[in-house]
């Protein structure tokens, strides 16, 4: 720049180095995303053709596209729920928007630890990234040991977020009923959350070769668990 020109003098990064702090920041954004072992369960990986899920993964995608207000996918066990979940996850990370996938009883583990000796970090630190990530998924919510210590961080999480409005995806195969009433109450605003039910069987008894049945053997058949209760219209 010429000399008087306000930015004479001054650095700046040359494209190549612009490429590289990019790279730096999303691979930094996937670190930090807890997305490691569930990289592969995209929405191009999800089977459409499933019983039950073609609506499911249309308003999915419709939500990855554009991830505002909460979303939560209700369903028994093996229904695609946490596939879901994890495809919003990597096609929302995959644009750029800072993104954290937890298993609900792996994201309180994630704040005890915080609490040891050789933590990296502090956690207020640690607390306070979970509230504010501009995109929340928390998986299996109900599954999670139910201390008053556990209750009261994720009501605090969950509570930060509805005040605030911000981007938060939940997956639960419990009846909302067996949640904090405090959790519930806001998962059921249906002017900031969008509820999934999936209705579809479990995949992984799909996916396993049937055994030939025995001859002599009775004709007694097994109870499938009941699925969660689907919320009642104006909850």
């Amino acid at each position: 720049m010429p000399l008087g020109h306000p930015n004479f003098g001054r650095l700046f990064p040359c494209q190549c180095k612009l490429r590289e702090l990019a790279d730096k920041t999303h691979s930094g954004m996937e670190r930090l995303s807890n997305l490691d072992a569930f990289a592969a369960k995209t929405f191009a990986t999800f089977d459409p053709a499933a019983p039950g899920v073609r609506e499911a993964l249309l308003r999915c995608v419709e939500y990855a596209q554009n991830p505002t207000g909460w979303l939560l996918l209700l369903g028994s066990y093996g229904c695609g729920k946490t596939h879901l979940a994890a495809a919003i996850a990597n096609a929302v990370l995959e644009r750029g928007l800072q993104t954290y996938f937890a298993i609900a009883p792996d994201l309180l583990d994630h704040l005890r630890a915080a609490y040891a000796p050789n933590s990296e970090g502090s956690y207020d630190d640690r607390f306070e990234a979970v509230r504010t990530v501009p995109l929340l998924i928390i998986d299996d919510l109900g599954t999670e040991n139910t201390t008053p210590w556990a209750r009261e961080k994720l009501y605090q999480i969950f509570n930060h977020r509805y005040n605030y409005r911000m981007p938060t995806v939940v997956t639960s195969n419990v009846d909302l009923d067996a949640l904090d009433p405090r959790i519930s109450s806001r998962l059921c605003d249906q002017q900031l959350c969008g509820h999934i039910f999936i209705d579809a069987p479990d995949y992984r008894q799909r996916a396993a070769p049937r055994r030939p049945r025995d001859p002599g053997a009775g004709g007694g058949t097994t109870a499938r668990g009941a699925p969660p209760r689907r919320p009642a219209r104006g909850q």
